[in-house]
């Protein structure tokens, strides 16, 4: 058996019975035991699962191995949200946690996510190590597991109490609001929906029920996936409609004429809002990749933003010192100060809510209000590029040039920082890398109108594939 355990932007994520077996899994949890072993003779792990296709099969083979190498296992009770494991590895002071999910991937994804004692997404330098024991230990078997039960957890209860404690629900219910809140079939199903149903809030709780295909897509948040929420939104005359991934650490939103709101936009309203709020004016942490319009807000209060690789283990280790009031990545990820240094999807949409209730104006004539303050308009894409082994190859290499002008406009700075970046000078920029969880190439745009943001990914797809075309001529 060849080890192909590789860990990307959020753990190791693999396709179910063709990378993600469960030699494989056993061979990730001998590797994650020497691991944490070589730390703390006496480890305790939380291992949980998300409601994927044999999510509890693969904690148990995986619990089993751990307990059989000197590691004590918490189990989860069922399906957890990754944020509600953080938050309980911080509570309980243990060594860290496994996680079953392949987050938003599609169904027939299963992933493994480490998180360390710090509650966060293990660092590189971690999940080198864990990378490299595992090929050591190859086809060395790991002893053979036995069946006795494991100590059950529930980190349900703790975690929503921990909530209570960051999110102003009592704004939430004085202002009366009815939402329509979509598990997407995930982990979500039972936390957003319960907690603000117990604080009097009128909800609608859509697609709470396990389904491991997901209805045929994937538990994604995004616009196309989100139709049905919109639908109920309108039906309801909701004031939002929130969302949350298969592991609830990414939120999708919408307002309340069923518009699927930019994560992007959302991180920037919340960032404006936090600071607002709790009067916590420091820096904002953002990815490379998310918008600069976080930067704006950010210089209107005389702050700035840390900036940082994809990743929101580099957002953790801001929250983890205490040097930014918020972190959040454009794939739908964030986390505010004081609170676990790991995406938490349901603490995101609770927030919504309360800006929501405590503006008494919709994310619509919210953000228009942002614009006008920030004296311009920011509008980010994303676009995804399936293309061959060898055309990645050459763009990637072609991208080690330092340009001085690209598609005709000139460069202001080039940021390789993760991938590469090209600012022009009138503020608009392009970003082009890899994807660390699937295999993509990503073009991020972002300038001051959706048409010019859509012409620069166009442009730069052109880019990509004409040289593409040149060279095999």
């Amino acid at each position: 058996m060849t080890a192909t355990i590789k860990f990307g932007t959020s753990g190791w994520r693999a396709i179910i019975a063709e990378d993600f077996t469960f030699a494989n899994v056993r061979l990730a949890a001998a590797a994650i035991a020497e691991h944490v072993r070589s730390r703390n003779a006496k480890p305790t792990l939380i291992v949980g699962h998300d409601p994927r296709f044999f999510g509890e099969e693969f904690a148990r083979a995986a619990a089993e191995i751990l307990r059989e190498h000197g590691v004590h296992v918490l189990e989860c009770q069922g399906p957890a949200p990754t944020p509600a494991i953080a938050y309980e590895i911080l509570r309980r002071k243990v060594d860290g946690a496994i996680n079953f999910t392949a987050s938003h991937n599609p169904a027939e994804y299963q992933g493994l996510k480490f998180s360390g004692p710090d509650g966060g997404p293990a660092l590189p330098e971690v999940t080198r190590d864990i990378e490299a024991r595992a090929v050591k230990i190859g086809t060395r078997a790991p002893a053979k597991p036995n069946d006795a039960p494991f100590e059950n957890i529930n980190p349900r209860d703790a975690y929503l109490q921990r909530l209570e404690q960051l999110v102003n629900f009592k704004a939430i219910a004085d202002a009366k609001l009815s939402v329509v809140t979509d598990a997407l079939h995930g982990c979500g199903a039972e936390y957003l929906d319960r907690v603000l149903a117990a604080h009097g809030v009128d909800v609608q709780a859509l697609r709470i029920d396990r389904d491991v295909l997901f209805d045929g897509s994937g538990p994604d948040v995004s616009e196309k996936n989100l139709r049905p929420t919109r639908d109920a939104v309108l039906a309801k005359k909701a004031a939002a409609g929130l969302a949350t991934d298969g592991d609830a650490d990414r939120f999708g939103i919408l307002d309340s004429d069923g518009t699927w709101m930019q994560p992007n936009h959302i991180l920037a309203l919340l960032y404006d809002y936090i600071v607002e709020s709790r009067g916590w004016k420091m820096p904002a942490g953002r990815s490379v990749a998310t918008s600069h319009m976080m930067d704006a807000v950010a210089k209107h209060y005389g702050t700035t933003v840390f900036q940082t690789p994809v990743g929101f283990k580099y957002i953790g280790e801001l929250i983890q010192k205490d040097k930014i009031a918020m972190g959040g990545e454009e794939s739908a990820g964030m986390t505010i100060r004081g609170h676990i240094p790991e995406k938490d999807g349901i603490l995101a949409c609770l927030l919504v809510a309360e800006m929501i209730a405590a503006r008494r104006a919709t994310l619509a004539e919210q953000l228009g209000a942002l614009f006008q303050r920030l004296g311009r308009e920011f509008w980010p894409q994303r676009t995804n590029l399936h293309l061959p082994e060898d055309i990645k190859r050459e763009t990637v290499e072609r991208l080690k040039t330092d340009f001085s002008t690209f598609l005709g406009r000139r460069v202001k700075s080039l940021d390789r920082t993760d991938g590469l970046k090209i600012e022009f000078d009138d503020g608009a920029w392009v970003l082009l890398r890899l994807s660390g969880t699937e295999p993509l190439m990503r073009i991020y745009t972002e300038a001051a109108t959706p048409q010019e943001s859509t012409s620069i990914a166009s442009q730069t797809q052109a880019w990509i594939m004409g040289a593409a075309k040149e060279a095999k001529a």
